[in-house]
């Protein structure tokens, strides 16, 4: 990923770092209304499965003991909702997101849902995180930090609000290797999914710059290698559906 003041990729389309998150805000402002819908169609309701892996590897309590988990990029409050009804009372998540279309779109299901004192909505950036050291038990974040623009940044700021003993985990599209699958896979995601988004969402062009972000990730052993830069330990990934997505684990020690 490209440092500060380097020359960074949205898609297939070279662009400075630095404009990278208005293009990447741009996409999400047009998409929020039916971003979890789109999900649905997009993996055929595997984004399911995946994300419960997720929620069953951050392991709230199922007690009152306090639990603080932020989850970065995750807006429409999906993943929020999930851990909550995964923990006990003492299980509060805190939502960052820099796109205010997906905030308001959680914040309206936290209400209809009674949530809203187990879930707080925040508007911000997951490379310059406005919380305290230390201050939460895991840190989550699905299908999100292929579209920070500086990663290193946010895998920092992950590491430096998560208490000692805390766990960080991320969701993220990942390569396929599968002979034969790995072709049929680029063939769907590069003419299915953008006829999708123009069907369902209105907006082909956003979900094929979402296609190509994921191509433009970093490989799992990669991505491995940036999180232990960024201090983690005992840092491992989990494949699956066929090296479709991978669950990186790390923790701070």
């Amino acid at each position: 990923m490209a440092q500060t003041g380097e020359r960074g990729h949205f898609g297939y389309r070279d662009v400075p770092v630095d404009e990278k998150q208005a293009l990447v805000d741009d996409v999400f402002h047009s998409v929020a209304q039916r971003y979890d819908l789109m999900n649905d169609l997009m993996s055929g309701g595997l984004h399911r499965a995946w994300k419960d892996v997720l929620v069953t590897a951050v392991n709230p309590p199922k007690n009152d003991r306090p639990f603080a988990v932020l989850d970065l990029a995750g807006g429409t409050g999906d993943i929020a909702f999930r851990l909550v009804a995964a923990g006990g009372s003492g299980t509060h998540v805190t939502v960052l997101d820099i796109n205010r279309n997906m905030l308001d779109v959680g914040r309206a299901r936290a209400a209809e849902r009674g949530l809203d004192d187990a879930v707080t909505f925040v508007h911000g950036n997951a490379e310059t995180l406005p919380f305290p050291g230390g201050h939460f038990d895991a840190v989550t974040i699905a299908f999100g930090i292929r579209n920070v623009p500086r990663i290193e940044a946010a895998l920092a700021e992950a590491f430096r609000v998560l208490r000692i003993g805390g766990h960080f985990l991320c969701l993220e599209f990942s390569t396929v290797d599968v002979p034969g699958f790995a072709a049929l896979y680029d063939f769907y995601s590069f003419n299915a999914i953008p006829a999708l988004g123009r069907a369902v969402a209105g907006d082909a062009e956003a979900y094929r710059y979402l296609v190509e972000s994921i191509r433009r990730f970093p490989r799992p052993d990669a991505f491995a290698e940036m999180m232990r830069t960024a201090g983690f330990r005992q840092v491992s990934f989990q494949r699956m559906s066929g090296g479709v997505v991978a669950l990186h684990s790390g923790w701070r020690l």
